[in-house]
C-alpha cells in the first residue's frame, strides 16, 4: 500500500508540473504571436532606402536620368549611360528599371518605356502647388 500511494503522490506531482508548463508554453505561444503581428505592421524593408551599386547600369541610369531633370526613355538613357541602344539591352535595362517601379522605389513609369525618378516628381509635385513657388517660375519666365 505504501508504494502505491507513494506512486501516486509523485504522479500528482507530475501532473501539476506538466500544467505549469502548458501555461507558461501558453503564455509564450502569445507573446509570440504578439510579435509576430507588430512584424506584419512594419514596412517589409524596414526604412532603409534602396541602395543602387557604384557603377551599376542602374545608377548610371539613375544619374543620367537626374542630371536631364525629366524622365527619359530607355533609348536615350542607354545611349546616356554609353551602351548600345539594341533590343537585348532595351530588354534588359527595362526588366531592371521595371522591378524597382513595380516595388515603388526610385524608379517611376510615367510612359511606355520611359522612366523618371521619384525624387523628381516630388520636386514637380512641389513647384506645381507651392503658390510662392509657382509664382517665382512665371516671374523668371516673364523676364
Amino acid at each position: 500500500m505504501q508504494i502505491q500511494r507513494e506512486i501516486e503522490r509523485k504522479a500528482e506531482k507530475k501532473r501539476q508540473e506538466i500544467a505549469e508548463l502548458q501555461k507558461q508554453l501558453h503564455a509564450a505561444e502569445s507573446y509570440l504571436a504578439a510579435l509576430q503581428d507588430t512584424l506584419k505592421m512594419l514596412p517589409k524593408d524596414g526604412d532603409a532606402a534602396p541602395v543602387l551599386r557604384p557603377e551599376s547600369d542602374l545608377a548610371k541610369a539613375r544619374d543620367f536620368i537626374r542630371s536631364k531633370g525629366c524622365p527619359q526613355h530607355v533609348s536615350e538613357i542607354l545611349k546616356g549611360i554609353n551602351k548600345d541602344p539594341n533590343k537585348a539591352n532595351k530588354v534588359s535595362l527595362s526588366g531592371s528599371l521595371g522591378n524597382y517601379v513595380r516595388k515603388g522605389n526610385i524608379f517611376t513609369k510615367p510612359a511606355p518605356n520611359t522612366f523618371g525618378l521619384i525624387e523628381l516628381e516630388k520636386t514637380e509635385e512641389k513647384t506645381e502647388t507651392d503658390p510662392i513657388t509657382a509664382m517665382e517660375s512665371l516671374q523668371k519666365a516673364n523676364y
